[in-house]
């Protein structure tokens, strides 16, 4: 009987431990967090979306934190003629293009930060 309680009691602790360290990992992200400084985000000169007549929307598969969100959005930011918008809460990223850039160059780009593209959807918006 005082085994069971003591196994309980410990169960219950790991359960608490694990819960609140993934708690943490939400609210302050998992990747380039700790003693490091959140990744800075790349500003978009132009915002303007009218200037932007092609949108691709990605499906990013292993984004668990604002940092994931940070680093996609910078690499695809990076292309040149590319604003983009990540959400971490749909797994989405909205890519708008003054070029109709192709789908395997998203592919990679967002690869070569470590996640995984699903489904891509164009949109040709101002045509």
């Amino acid at each position: 009987m005082v085994a069971t309680v003591v196994i309980c009691i410990v169960i219950a602790a790991l359960v608490f431990l694990g819960s609140r360290n993934y708690r943490k990992n939400l609210r302050s992200g998992c990747c380039g967090s700790g003693s490091d400084a959140p990744p800075k985000r790349i500003k978009v000169q132009d915002r303007d979306l009218s200037h932007y007549p092609y949108e691709k929307i990605l499906d990013i598969n292993g984004m668990t934190c604002s940092n994931c969100v940070t680093n996609v959005q910078n690499a695809l930011n990076a292309l040149d003629g590319v604003f983009s918008k990540v959400s971490l809460d749909q797994k989405k990223a909205v890519v708008h293009m003054k070029e109709n850039l192709p789908d395997q160059l998203l592919r990679k780009t967002v690869a070569e930060v470590g996640y995984t593209v699903g489904t891509v959807r164009s949109n040709a918006l101002h045509n």
